[in-house]
């Protein structure tokens, strides 16, 4: 399985099979060069072109990094914290 790409990937691919297609390749031809399936292609195609639909792809990520960030402070939190200690207690 595939990680999942970025917006910005996405967004990249989809500019790469679009400059393709105008070049002279079919969209079958410009998906395989990517490798990309068509369904995705234009998953992502009708995703980019609503701005709306864009937006809340955006917010859903920002969201899921700021879960991310939130664990990695509290970890690092905890972790200071047993250090602290294990410093008052050294004789």
């Amino acid at each position: 399985m595939q990680k999942r790409r970025t917006s910005d990937q996405i967004a990249l691919l989809v500019r790469q099979v679009q400059a393709d297609v105008q070049a002279g390749l079919t969209v079958g031809q410009a998906l395989r060069k990517v490798g990309v399936g068509q369904s995705t292609y234009y998953r992502w195609k009708s995703r980019l072109e609503d701005p709306v639909a864009a937006e809340a792809v955006r917010h859903f990520e920002l969201e899921a990094e700021n879960e991310r960030l939130k664990l990695l402070v509290a970890e690092l939190a905890m972790d200071r914290r047993m250090l602290q200690e294990a410093l008052k207690k050294k004789p």
